[in-house]
């Protein structure tokens, strides 16, 4: 079986169009791209350390600890030695990121829907699935994290 000719071409052009509207989407509640991941990632679990969130997410520590520090002069998160480890630093978000966690996710669920509009359920499924198998497929071509920034 042969790849459709112009799949690099779609992908390329509907990753750099969904990106730029995510991107968007989430300035205008005071983030980057990259930093809901760590605003949901610690929404679910705070007081993570940078290393266990770059784990997490599949990005390499300095990325992690790039956003933190911009998030932090954002006011969004907290930078607290560990109580039984001094070497190690736990991040924690503020009350005003949390009151950003569920604007962002409706503003996420929105553009999705957006996205996907005239799509049924089943096509939806579908896509996902074949998305998912692709991202698949590149992680076993690509050795180690996935720097965003």
């Amino acid at each position: 079986m042969t790849l459709p000719s112009g799949f690099m071409d779609e992908f390329t052009r509907a990753t750099k169009l969904v990106r730029a509207l995510a991107d968007a989407g989430l300035r205008k509640h005071g983030l980057h791209l990259g930093q809901n991941l760590v605003l949901a990632a610690l929404a679910r679990e705070d007081g993570r350390t940078p290393g266990e969130l770059a784990a997490t997410l599949n990005v390499t520590t300095p990325t992690i600890t790039k956003m933190a520090t911009r998030m932090a002069a954002a006011g969004l998160l907290t930078r607290r030695r560990d109580d039984r480890d001094n070497r190690l630093v736990r991040l924690w978000l503020t009350d005003a990121a949390r009151e950003l966690c569920q604007p962002v996710e409706e503003q996420r669920r929105a553009l999705s829907e957006s996205l996907l509009a005239g799509l049924d359920d089943e096509d939806r499924a579908r896509l996902i699935d074949l998305l998912r198998r692709v991202s698949e497929n590149a992680g076993r071509l690509h050795d180690g994290p996935v720097d965003h920034e």
